[in-house]
């Protein structure tokens, strides 16, 4: 199951962002989206959970949730169109 990660702070690591969903569940990836040309955080990023049961676990723990002063929003990914 991949989850959008909305309103990261910009210097959080992947790193850190896996520690923050491994409490809920197995990870499989995690990638922060970054500008092509600046190689900065756009502020959100996607997590793939390995099951579904780890991904809704996770959304429901982790949304709202306070990581480095802001609020993450945490939901399902919508299929790109």
């Amino acid at each position: 199951m991949t989850l959008y990660v909305g309103n990261i702070p910009f210097n959080l690591r992947e790193e850190e962002l896996q520690n923050v969903f491994a409490q809920y569940g197995e990870v499989s990836s995690v990638k922060i989206i970054k500008d092509k040309f600046t190689g900065k955080s756009k502020g959100f990023a996607f997590v793939e959970m390995t099951s579904s049961e780890a991904g809704n676990n996770a959304v429901s723990q982790v949304n709202g949730m306070e990581v480095k002063g802001r609020q993450l929003k945490v939901n399902e990914a919508k299929p790109r169109q």
